[in-house]
């Protein structure tokens, strides 16, 4: 359900992103830390960037009910970097990663990561959730994940192989709980009651995981946290590798990715809600601020995260004081109840993160493609996941962004985007000329994103030479907007282009 716009100085606006705000940080804790276990770091870590990402990003941010955090995206470059670098390479890496977001949102270019093509993002994402699970599946063993996508692959037979039910050990009674973990949060899920929509599944599959395993006095790994949480911000010491070719080359990969998440996970959620579009630019900054902390900090890079900010706005949440307490209750917590952390199973995390992965894949996004838009995008789609899985997440994204620039060739001739916007008393009417493909997306956004809603529009399609799904999805969302604000929008054009658009 979209979140309808209140005034946020309201004590109904008040309520709501309170209440809101209970939900995001009971989605959050979980993912918080397993993300970071799941990237080679302890649970703390994790924290540590929920709490920034809540308390100061959510206070500047450029989009007001998205929620920003560690994220399962990075997880597989962070697990990696800390590999190939050393831990200690990390704070240098998201200080310079965080200042290149800064730049690029003051020099305004937040909206030309719009540009990349969907089947990339979705590719990218779909690579990293495979990766999230092939690496998370050891984690159910109460083992560690191996050094590539390829080697997790090829270890799974083992570690089913070597499972001895007839005595149970930590793998066996570590696979029970994720099991259990699992099993909780897809029923839940399935058959909740309508009054408890917003209670998290991933939250009772970790609270019925690490009850079992207390009451059964399971011997299997746990959660490992400090009392304090200040002890686990480490500051980097190794200023004197921060200018070598390998971290500043690290630092580009992760700003490019973060920001790419970041604004693409904004975009969807505004599309969820009737209140403030978001400023890509200002929330391109804010990022940048975040990870420069994070890196100070010696915590994980933050990104803008879907699961979190979806969560946020079917709470109901106006406005940014959700986000900011989530950060809030995420302190708290970490200050006052460590213990309560320390009572958690391994197993139950790798299960959250083994769920959260999967939902990446988004096969039907796929089929979609398929359907209304042909063979190439789809092929843009698998040859980036498959990349990103067999090699690393930075030659997916780059041959899946170079693989995309084929949906150029047939408009070679004539790339350019005319719009021509003319405005009377009876309303706009925006006439669309050329080609509207990805390159040309953020220039369209900027148009029809300037358009008031209070005004009838007609958009003209009839001289377009054509059309991509990158724009004929932004259409569609954005006629879609208007229609539900009930502002009347007109669509004129051959029935093709009108049948795609409708069907994107």
């Amino acid at each position: 359900m979209a979140s309808q716009a209140l005034p946020a100085s309201s004590a109904s606006g008040f309520s709501r992103d309170f209440a809101a705000s209970i939900v995001v940080f009971l989605v959050a804790m979980p993912l918080c830390m397993g993300i970071a276990v799941a990237s080679g770091l302890p649970p703390e870590k994790g924290l540590i960037t929920g709490i920034i990402g809540g308390i100061v990003v959510g206070a500047i941010a450029g989009s007001p009910l998205q929620v920003s955090g560690p994220a399962a995206g990075l997880a597989v470059i962070v697990f990696e970097l800390i590999r190939t670098q050393g831990i200690e390479a990390l704070g240098p890496i998201l200080l310079i990663a965080g200042a290149v977001q800064l730049i690029a949102g003051m020099m305004k270019l937040g909206g030309w990561f719009r540009a990349i093509s969907p089947a990339v993002v979705h590719g990218m994402l779909g690579g990293i959730g495979v990766l999230i699970v092939i690496g998370q599946f050891h984690v159910l063993f109460d083992a560690k994940p191996l050094a590539s996508g390829l080697e997790n692959i090829a270890a799974m037979p083992g570690r089913l192989l070597g499972l001895d039910p007839a005595s149970p050990g930590g793998a066996e009674l570590a696979l029970l709980i994720a099991g259990i973990t699992i099993g909780v949060m897809l029923a839940w899920e399935k058959w909740r009651p309508e009054s408890l929509r917003l209670v998290p599944g991933a939250l009772l599959g970790v609270v019925a995981g690490t009850l079992i395993a207390l009451f059964v006095d399971m011997n299997v790994a746990r959660v490992d946290v400090p009392d304090s949480i200040l002890t686990a911000i480490t500051p980097p010491t190794s200023f004197a590798s921060w200018l070598t070719p390998e971290i500043i080359a690290a630092a580009i990969a992760v700003a490019f990715i973060a920001s790419a998440e970041t604004l693409l996970s904004a975009a969807a959620v505004d599309k969820m809600h009737d209140g403030p579009r978001s400023d890509f630019n200002k929330e391109l900054r804010a990022q940048g601020v975040g990870n420069m902390l994070c890196g100070g900090a010696g915590a994980l890079p933050m990104t803008g995260v879907i699961v979190r900010s979806s969560a946020n706005v079917q709470a109901g949440a106006v406005s940014r004081r959700s986000t900011i307490l989530h950060g809030i209750w995420i302190l708290a917590f970490v200050a006052l109840l460590p213990s309560v952390m320390r009572a958690i199973p391994m197993a139950t995390l790798g299960a959250v993160l083994v769920v959260t992965g999967w939902r990446l894949v988004k096969l039907d996004h796929a089929r979609e493609l398929l359907k209304h838009h042909g063979l190439l995008p789809v092929a843009i789609w698998a040859t980036t996941l498959v990349l990103v899985v067999a090699v690393d997440l930075l030659t997916g994204v780059i041959v899946g962004i170079l693989f995309s620039l084929v949906e150029l060739i047939p408009h070679v001739r004539r790339l350019r985007l005319k719009v021509d916007q003319s405005d009377n008393e009876e309303g706009t009417r925006v006439r669309l000329s050329g080609a509207a493909t990805f390159v040309q997306l953020p220039k369209l956004e900027d148009t029809l994103g300037a358009i008031p809603r209070d005004k009838p529009v007609t958009i003209d399609c009839g001289q377009l030479s054509g059309l991509d799904h990158s724009c004929a999805e932004l259409l569609r969302d954005w006629v879609e907007r208007r229609k539900a604000h009930g502002s009347p929008t007109v669509l004129l054009g051959d029935d093709k282009k009108l049948r795609r658009l409708a069907a994107a």
